[in-house]
């Protein structure tokens, strides 16, 4: 008799014994594997425990570098405040010997037997003073006579018809003019030659 039944091929007969030993040992490897889940699971709890307190240390951490930056912060904003109101402290205080010189010169200048000549040499002396203090905070004065017009730092008031110099060139200066760290505060008022006009 043929192996083929209606067409459709069977597959060969399989011993028990066989069957057995393959059960046993499907068995015994998914006892194995339950053994080393449930040691997985031991293992996840413990890697669970140490991230939560790793999580929990850098929260800390992260709620102290918060404080930290807050408290800079505030700190940071109360020495602005400072700075604005006391900017002027230094300047005011070198200041304050120049007014004592010009209050000696007006009590002086007041007297019966006031020596004019002792009076302009105090003045001087007053007038160095300040443009020493005025240096020190880097105020320069803008004293350009002689000097070619720049409508940067001079403002012209009036042309004058000059044969003796070029024209535009500053022959008066009605008002010097000062820079602040070479920033323009105000510009020096001037009269500025211009060429004759039957030139």
């Amino acid at each position: 008799m043929n192996d083929v039944n209606n067409g459709v091929e069977q597959d060969p007969p399989v011993s028990d014994e066989k069957d057995v030993d393959t059960f046993a040992e499907e068995i015994a490897e998914a006892v194995e594997e339950n053994v080393e889940a449930e040691h997985s699971a031991d293992e996840l709890a413990a890697l669970l425990e140490a991230a939560r307190s790793k999580a929990d240390e850098h929260y800390d951490q992260l709620v102290r570098a918060h404080a930290e930056i807050e408290n800079l912060k505030r700190r940071h904003a109360q020495e602005i405040e400072k700075a604005h109101k006391f900017a002027l402290d230094r300047f005011v205080s070198e200041l304050l010997g120049v007014r004592d010189s010009l209050e000696l010169g007006n009590v002086a200048a007041q007297a019966d037997d006031a020596d004019v000549a002792k009076l302009r040499e105090g003045t001087e002396l007053t007038l160095k003073m300040l443009g020493d203090v005025m240096g020190k905070f880097g105020v320069e004065q803008i004293d350009p006579l002689d000097q070619p017009f720049d409508p940067e730092f001079h403002q012209a008031m009036a042309t004058v018809p000059r044969e003796d110099v070029p024209p535009n060139t500053v022959v008066d200066v009605i008002q010097k003019g000062y820079l602040l760290n070479g920033r323009l505060v105000r510009p020096a008022l001037v009269a500025v030659a211009q060429a004759p006009s039957g030139a």
